[in-house]
């Protein structure tokens, strides 16, 4: 997943468009869905190419390799549920991170509902890709009833319908030297780590992560007129936010690295508690065995005052193309695809963290420790809508700063930091 992030960040920078966090825009537990997706084209291709019948709706549906089977169990269902109707509904394999490339390499041969990550929203909407979702019984379930409206709105419009909301991060511990009220609190976390000498691990050198002290601590994220990128993460909040990030680097309690340094870690014994997501969910409940538990973010010491970790959130949802010849009918399709019970059956088939508030909360959600970690995180976290590319190597920067304990003081950094960030993108 990180070396998806490390790509993604990398076209966005040449782009000055909304980055891709290590996980957002992709199927979060398959790094390699892209390469699947290209592997699938052959799959599409034959699809396409088939003759609809007689008389019949034709709906072209792309989706995840990993999701075929939900889909084509969903499509039969629908397709059941709409018997006054005629459909030929084709089921193509085009994973998430593709969606984009593909939608715009040709409208017309497009899906007429695909599935997207939320930081894809702007360039399709900028290329006039997407329909906007304008029907009343739609806008009221998807505003009411779901998370992740926000995160495909573009002003008030709204681009998508949300079907996954687990694209984020949160906090793995051993519950066999953490305890649930231990985690609520970093400083706490940190206290009880070097008692058992063990660490705390956050990749902070890494502008996802790093971005929760700033978020928590009032930071925002914004575009101005002109497309450059405003952030407030030098002001009184931004520079406790700072130093609150340095104090964490310096504990003797404190570990970094990537996945693979956070797994080996865990595996060593080494680590007690780390930040990460769903992607890791597997390996660390193997790793961790009887110990194995997860939490939100704890809160932190900001200027004296506790405050709440913050944390980016990212979604997934269906599109429905501009040029699509039947709107409603691939509307209605998007709909019975999130809807609540749709959303269950995913979870159940996939283990995809649902965007649908009520299937959130039941108790199968509950018992799955990730989910519901990142679920309880969800509330503290914020849309990627407005991060753009100028942003994630400016940011890493300035963590990898904290770590090789640069004698330059927290308000000078944070600075450069963000004349960096606001930086208007060169043509």
């Amino acid at each position: 997943m990180k070396k998806l992030f490390s790509l993604l960040v990398a076209g966005t920078m040449m782009l000055g468009m909304v980055a891709c966090a290590p996980k957002t825009g992709t199927d979060s537990k398959k790094p390699a869905e892209s390469n699947k997706a290209t592997a699938g084209k052959a799959t599409e291709k034959q699809k396409d190419d088939k003759k609809p019948a007689a008389g019949a709706i034709s709906l072209k549906l792309w989706g995840s390799q990993d999701d075929q089977e939900f889909l084509n169990e969903r499509v039969k269902a629908f397709e059941a549920a709409h018997k006054d109707k005629k459909f030929d509904i084709q089921v193509s394999v085009v994973g998430e991170p593709d969606a984009q490339t593909k939608v715009l390499e040709d409208l017309d041969a497009a899906a007429d509902v695909f599935a997207m990550p939320n930081d894809q929203v702007k360039e399709l909407v900028k290329a006039g890709a997407l329909t906007k979702v304008s029907r009343k019984n739609d806008l009221e379930y998807i505003t009411k009833q779901e998370t992740g409206a926000d995160a495909f709105s573009i002003g008030k419009d709204l681009y998508a319908f949300p079907f996954a909301a687990d694209n984020g991060y949160f906090m793995y511990y051993d519950k066999r030297v953490l305890s649930a009220d231990d985690v609520k609190d970093l400083d706490t976390m940190l206290a009880k780590a070097a008692k058992a000498k063990k660490k705390v691990h956050m990749d902070i050198a890494n502008g996802w992560y790093i971005a929760s002290f700033f978020v928590g601590n009032g930071g925002k994220f914004e575009v101005d007129d002109k497309g450059v990128q405003k952030v407030n993460f030098n002001d009184a909040n931004g520079v406790a936010a700072g130093e609150a990030i340095k104090a964490f680097a310096a504990s003797p309690a404190f570990a970094t690295g990537d996945d693979n340094a956070m797994k080996e870690g865990f595996t060593k014994g080494t680590l007690c508690a780390a930040v990460s997501g769903t992607w890791n969910a597997a390996d660390l409940k193997k790793i961790l065995g009887d110990g194995y538990a997860a939490a939100k973010l704890p809160t932190f010491t900001a200027a004296g005052k506790k405050v709440q970790m913050g944390s980016f959130a990212g979604y997934k949802g269906y599109g429905i193309n501009s040029h699509s010849k039947h709107k409603a009918e691939a509307m209605d399709l998007a709909m019975f695809l999130t809807s609540e019970e749709s959303q269950a059956k995913r979870f159940q088939m996939r283990g995809t963290g649902p965007a649908n508030l009520k299937v959130q909360q039941s108790e199968a959600v509950k018992k799955d420790v990730a989910l519901s970690a990142l679920m309880e995180q969800q509330k503290f976290s914020v849309s990627q809508n407005n991060v753009l590319g100028s942003y994630w190597n400016p940011a890493g920067a300035f963590g990898k700063a904290m770590l090789d304990k640069s004698t330059e003081s927290v308000k000078k950094l944070l600075d450069e930091m963000v004349k960096q960030i606001q930086q208007p993108a060169t043509k």
